[in-house]
């Protein structure tokens, strides 16, 4: 049973939000403590591998020209299914209790650094990186002297062509976004990625903020995580969608939730997803759909599935071919629907 609100912390725009929405709407399960969390097969503290992916603090290098920058570990509210979630809230200190203490990635960072870190010499280095995804945590929960600092240290970089942020800010504490933010994102031509998995968050304020947004001319895609009980119907998903194309943000990825321990609960079969996708194929605007896609366990990257995907099962399993050709395992207990 997950605890009351007053026991939690939430920013004060999604307590409301709650609130408002009542004790029995499923939105509260992602962001407040379950004590249904018991480990199921296959699920791992770092399910993506990204901690075997990191070559210096800060930074994840799994694709060959796109990494991933670690520019905070602070974040509004704390998803359950949240990949990262061993580590969000705490800062990147006291990781000695985590399996991924020792790795470079997140040992002793506890901050975004400045140009002189060890991240940013390996970025103006590796010359093959030409994307940049800014991530944490949330990296809009750092003031906007950081951030612009940041920003224009990237763009000081000149291999590195696109620079992307991945943000539920505007769900969550919408009051973030103000003018001068999204001026600042226009000016060093961000990509925000936006985290919304349910119309209920597309709250007036919200709204707002993503006007604020869109009018400054920054570009905005959302990304989606499938959740068991939550979002894994048709209508959810389709009002969803809509509501975010109508506000200027591209529906871009539909995730399938990665096995990240005790986050059984929130997981649907894989074939949950392709029917789905099929569908909503047939009765939604193609600008309004995204992409169905695994993150291949260990570190494989995205695989996008399609409705007419044949799954190849391995008892429990289902086998994944990443862009590589190379073999990734899910975990995807058979299902009644199999």
């Amino acid at each position: 049973m997950s605890h009351e609100l007053q026991n939690w912390f939430l920013p004060v725009h999604y307590k409301h939000l709650l609130d408002s929405l009542g004790p029995s709407h499923p939105l509260r399960r992602t962001v407040l403590p379950s004590d249904d969390r018991t480990p199921a097969p296959g699920e791992l503290t770092d399910p993506l591998g990204e901690e075997q992916h990191s070559p210096c603090r800060g930074l994840i290098h799994t694709y060959p020209d796109k990494v991933l920058l670690l520019a905070t570990l602070d974040c509004a509210v704390h998803c359950q299914y949240c990949t990262r979630g061993r580590l969000i809230g705490g800062g990147f200190q006291g990781l000695e209790k985590s399996e991924g203490a020792g790795s470079a990635c997140f040992q002793g960072l506890g901050k975004y650094e400045g140009a002189g870190s060890a991240c940013f010499q390996y970025l103006e280095t590796h010359i093959e990186i030409r994307d940049v995804l800014i991530s944490g945590g949330d990296p809009l929960t750092l003031p906007d002297d950081e951030l612009e600092d940041l920003f224009s240290n990237l763009r000081g970089i000149g291999h590195v062509k696109n620079i992307r942020l991945g943000s539920k800010i505007p769900a969550v504490m919408p009051e973030r976004i103000t003018p001068e933010l999204a001026a600042m994102l226009a000016k060093y031509r961000i990509w925000l990625q936006l985290h919304f998995i349910h119309p209920a968050e597309l709250t007036d304020e919200a709204v707002r903020a993503l006007d604020t947004l869109a009018d400054a001319g920054v570009p905005m895609v959302s990304q989606t995580v499938l959740l068991k009980g939550i979002n894994d119907d048709a209508d959810t998903l389709a009002d969803l969608f809509y509501g975010l194309l109508q506000n200027r943000v591209k529906p871009y990825y539909l995730f399938q939730c990665d096995p990240v321990l005790g986050s059984s609960s929130f997981r649907t079969p894989v074939q949950k997803g392709l029917d789905l996708m099929k569908e909503l194929q047939g009765r939604v605007s193609g600008l309004a759909l995204p992409n169905f896609c695994i993150d291949a366990p260990g570190g494989g990257g995205k695989i996008v599935m399609h409705p007419d995907t044949i799954l190849r099962r391995d008892g429990a399993d289902i086998l994944l071919t990443n862009y590589q050709g190379k073999e990734y395992r899910y975990p995807d207990p058979v299902q009644e629907s199999f």
